[in-house]
């Protein structure tokens, strides 16, 4: 046999730990979608992190605030909903109440679930317009797991919260849909300010534009095309529904 034929065995990676993918995505996170697009798309560590997370702020808006005033305050925050509350009679306003906190707890305990669910219609979205718009070539598994690394920075934004509520925030004025201070709505009081002007302020939201620029980053990558494509796809969907919210904000309110 000769010289030529001996191949040197191709050399085996086993990638990063997800551990190093986490931190990369604070210090590298090229690092870690590279990590994807060579293959290892495991995505439960962040997963479970949301979870915690998640659960341990329900525990706090619980304690802190309550069930029952986290959906008196939403009430408060829609006009035409307080108006339509006061046309009922008491009984009807009480178990009207009753049912909305019963939603609201459950939204808190589904959240994992939620998670999922909109991790995998965001990635099919992506998915869609980073192929066939701007020819990249990913795997829906690869931009599933973009995003469950890429949402990261959104334990800033819950940690926040829970201390916002240590803090002594007043249970009454507590916003469940805009609980840290990360975005300009929060420093406006939305009893005064226009509807569609708050939902557009409140969408102005460091944690979500640092999320959206991973995502950016990570769905370039793993498809294979320029990093300004991977940019207009999140960045582009985003300002659909910050225009789309505002609107709707300002009609309905």
């Amino acid at each position: 046999m000769s010289d030529s034929a001996i191949q040197p065995a191709a050399e085996v990676t086993s990638g990063l730990s997800q551990g190093q993918r986490l931190a990369n995505m604070f210090t590298a996170p090229s690092k870690t979608f590279l990590d994807i697009k060579a293959g290892h798309r495991s995505w439960w560590l962040p997963f479970v992190i949301y979870a915690v997370l998640g659960f341990a702020f329900y525990g706090v808006v619980n304690s802190k605030v309550g069930m029952r005033q986290v959906s008196e305050n939403q009430v408060k925050l829609s006009p035409k909903t307080e108006e339509q509350m006061a046309q009922l009679t008491p009984e009807q306003r009480e178990q009207r109440m009753k049912i909305s906190t019963t939603i609201t707890q459950g939204i808190f305990l589904a959240g994992p679930i939620f998670v999922l669910l909109m991790g995998a219609v965001i990635s099919l979205v992506l998915l869609g317009t980073i192929n066939f718009a701007f020819g990249g070539k990913a795997k829906f598994g690869s931009v599933f797991a973009v995003w469950m690394y890429a949402m990261m920075p959104s334990c800033i934004k819950t940690i926040l919260g829970i201390v916002v509520l240590f803090a002594g925030t007043a249970p009454d004025s507590f916003n469940i849909k805009n609980f840290a201070p990360t975005n300009l709505g929060a420093f406006m009081n939305p009893m005064d300010t226009n509807p569609g002007l708050y939902s557009f302020a409140s969408s102005i939201d460091f944690v979500t534009i640092w999320t959206l620029a991973l995502v950016g980053i990570g769905v370039a990558i793993v498809a294979g095309t320029k990093r300004s494509s991977g940019y207009i796809a999140s960045f582009g969907w985003w300002a659909l529904l910050v225009i789309g919210g505002a609107g709707i904000a300002a009609a309905f309110s």
